[in-house]
């Protein structure tokens, strides 16, 4: 055994203490282990900031995509062909007819220009590589079982456990007429239609979630009502889904807001009841959800003259006795609120029934005011399409995730000669540059960056947006 042991190699450091050996290669070791560490968190640091840089690549190149700006001469009339007769001549009116009263004319022989055909639907049964999930405003829109979609004056509601987009919106599918000489053309209530989708473009129906009264003429949804503008928001304390939406009798004297709950996105709802919330009449609304989860009713009153806001209770089921007037003697119609970068902003319509008219933006440090108007925010197209808000009218702004400042209006053009044939404008809306109106009261021009609604006759979600 002492022979062995002699003859063995030793597996220390030779020194004579052998103590301290063995600290210093464990001290050693530890500063070894210390920059391998460090090494790797630099690598790791640099491929995040790799990673972040080319996000903020990605998103300003889509940002640039979607904000192109884009001519359009293909909305004017065309002047006539050929040489005319002296008696053609003399038979011309005295006054050319404008493009909008050639919208507003259901025998327009330029109607295919504002409402084209079913040939040039979209259609998402087809797989065409060249149109594939791209938005055409204006042409009709089909959903997965090739029925057109029925879902006007309507918002979305993202569900982000499930990745799924909720559409709801008025049903028009039924005959249009008029109740009377002088009222409004209208369509029997049918219901608010749901559907459901993952990247915007693919729409599923769902089915009716609020249907119309055939039976009790005093119930609030009989078929000879009104139900316009229904909008959705959950409520996470509660566990249910809330519908707000415009109710009134056909004579529009009802003036008033109703309220439905269900325990899924996709119905059924029950409809609870009908107030004038505040006390004052409300046509035009939306409803808004902000960040901390305080809900917030917007709604157009005193005939229409000004804007009202509140917030809802903890339910969402009625409003607070807190509410603020704004935007008042503006006459503004259809609001569409939306928020970015801790400012509200919210883009609405002016009062003219049926007929198209210019869209402005407005914007609050406080969503209870004072609102400040910025503007029109359509951009591209010609003259005649910014002027009539692209022939559409707003209803709703979608924030799009993964793109911060980037959002889809929604806005509906309405064809009142038939209203099922209805359709839906989609497009682009960033947040961004200088407003280009001075301030109403002190003429200064204002801190906040402008609203762009940027036209585009054809134009898609990028690809690798992660709703796609």
């Amino acid at each position: 055994m002492r022979m062995r042991n002699k003859q063995r190699k030793p597996t220390t450091l030779h020194c004579n203490a052998g103590s301290r050996c063995t600290l210093s290669a464990v001290v050693w070791s530890l500063v070894g282990c210390i920059l391998i560490l460090h090494l790797y968190s630099l690598v790791h640091q640099s491929d995040g900031n790799e990673r972040d840089i080319q996000e903020r690549l990605n998103h300003l190149q889509l940002s640039r995509e979607l904000e192109e700006v884009e001519e359009d001469n293909d909305f004017q009339i065309p002047p006539p062909r050929g040489k005319r007769s002296p008696r053609a001549v003399k038979r011309r009116p005295k006054r050319a007819t404008s493009l909008i009263e050639e919208f507003l004319d259901e025998s327009s022989q330029f109607k295919h220009l504002f409402f084209p055909d079913k040939r040039t639907a979209m259609d998402p049964r087809k797989e065409v590589e060249d149109d594939n999930h791209y938005f055409y405003p204006g042409r009709i829109w089909l959903d997965t079982d090739g029925n057109p979609i029925q879902a006007h004056g309507g918002g979305i509601l993202y569900v982000e456990k499930s990745g799924t987009y909720y559409w709801y919106g008025e049903n028009k599918d039924g005959p249009t007429y008029h109740a009377h000489k002088k009222g409004a053309a209208r369509v029997d209530i049918i219901g608010v239609s749901c559907y459901s989708s993952k990247d915007l473009w693919t729409w599923k129906y769902e089915g009716i979630v609020l249907a119309g009264e055939e039976q009790n003429e005093t119930h609030d949804l009989h078929k000879s009502n009104v139900l316009e503008r229904p909008k959705v928001i959950y409520n996470e304390k509660t566990g249910k889904y809330v519908m707000w939406m415009h109710i009134d009798d056909v004579n529009y004297t009802k003036a008033s807001v109703g309220v439905a709950v269900s325990n899924s996105p996709i119905g059924p709802f029950e409809y609870l009841y009908s107030m004038q919330p505040h006390g004052f009449d409300s046509r035009d609304m939306t409803i808004f959800k902000d960040d901390d989860g305080v809900a917030y009713l917007v709604y157009s009153s005193e005939d229409n003259s000004e804007l009202h806001i509140g917030p809802l209770t903890d339910d969402y089921f009625d409003v607070t006795h807190i509410m603020r007037r704004i935007l008042v003697g503006k006459h503004r119609e259809a609001p569409a609120i939306f928020k970015y970068d801790g400012t509200y902003y919210m883009v609405t319509s002016g009062c003219t029934g049926w007929a198209p008219n210019r869209a402005l933006a407005h914007a609050a440090e406080s969503i209870m005011g004072p609102w400040e108007t910025m503007g029109n925010p359509c951009v591209g197209g010609n003259e005649v399409l910014r002027q009539t808000t692209f022939f559409a009218q707003s209803t709703f702004v979608l924030p799009l995730p993964g793109l911060p400042g980037s959002f889809i209006f929604m806005a509906d053009r309405w064809s009142s000669a038939d209203l099922r044939e209805s359709r839906y404008v989609w497009l682009p809306l960033a947040v961004g540059g200088a407003a280009d109106q001075p301030l109403e009261y002190n003429f200064g021009f204002p801190l906040w960056s402008r609203v762009s609604i940027y036209w585009h006759r054809k134009w898609k979600l990028p690809d690798h947006w992660k709703g796609i």
